[in-house]
């Protein structure tokens, strides 16, 4: 009997088909909206084929486009270095056995995970801008990816203490067997399993990263959505300009998270696959004997 049906009742005939109604109308009704805003672009113009013919010249995707990209995968691929770091330093610290140093981690991750990153973009661009310490055509891009660390680096910090203590309390106790200490367990044993624990969520964690920086648009940083939308104003067809950066946001997030499916069928491959291997070697092993 498998744990699925120990901890769960099968539906019968009559909940499956309500599962099957259910899905059927839920399906119905996101065809409907699908249709109704198809219909009012349609209705005023937005579907024309001369709304569109921009994006088929070079000028569009060597002005507008690919520079927009670039700054958002720039600023994206700045946050996701730092935030790792962050998050790592923060997340070690929140388990740590000197209290002090739990605390102030503990502190800091729960207030940068309280605030809303926009808030940390517009406070650190005003704050850079008026204190002079950067050039101001750099504050916009410090500002998104300071943002950007801070809040999503807590979040990860969550994701290594919440990892480390998923894992079995055998890891810790075969580490100081051996003679490590706490911390060298840490670093050298539990870590680094909590890691390849948390790859997908990490993964996932990096789309919301680049999704977010979108939101630098508001503080002038010219990423995707401010080129998109200055190219709609210029060329009178802002709904599609809107639609293109969209379509690509979910390409790229797309691709992210396909990379997070596929690493966590490849790790569960791998952890589940050394059992076989270890029980054919023990036959092995009976047979020669």
């Amino acid at each position: 009997m498998s744990a699925q049906q120990v901890l769960f009742d099968a539906p019968g005939p009559r909940a499956r088909r309500n599962i099957l109604i259910g899905n059927i109308v839920g399906v119905l009704i996101v065809l409907g909206i699908l249709a109704w805003v198809v219909s009012a672009l349609a209705d005023k113009g937005q579907l024309a084929a001369s709304m569109w013919t921009p994006f088929l010249e070079s000028r569009t995707w060597e002005f507008f486009i690919l520079p927009g990209l670039g700054n958002t995968l720039k600023a994206a691929g700045i946050a996701i270095v730092t935030s790792v770091v962050f998050g790592l330093l923060f997340g070690v610290g929140r388990l740590s056995h000197v209290a002090p140093i739990r605390w102030v981690a503990g502190v800091v991750v729960e207030f940068l995970r309280a605030v809303p990153v926009l808030l940390m973009m517009i406070f650190f661009w005003l704050a850079l801008g008026s204190s002079g310490a950067v050039k101001p055509q750099d504050a916009p891009l410090i500002a998104v990816v300071v943002a950007l660390t801070l809040y999503n680096g807590s979040v990860i910090a969550e994701l290594v203490r919440s990892g480390v203590y998923g894992l079995p309390k055998g890891q810790r106790e075969a580490g100081m067997a051996i003679g490590l200490t706490r911390n060298q367990s840490l670093r050298s044993i539990e870590v680094p399993q909590a890691l390849i624990a948390m790859l997908p969520a990490l993964i996932s964690q990096f789309v919301v990263i680049l999704k977010d920086s979108a939101l630098g648009f508001i503080i002038t940083y010219p990423e995707l959505l401010q080129y998109t939308r200055r190219l709609g104003v210029g060329e009178g067809n802002v709904i599609p300009s809107l639609i293109v950066a969209a379509a690509i946001f979910i390409a790229i997030n797309f691709a992210l998270s396909t990379l997070a499916t596929r690493l966590s069928v490849l790790l569960s491959f791998r952890t589940k696959g050394r059992r076989p291997a270890a029980k054919e070697a023990l036959a092995m092993d009976a047979a020669s004997t």
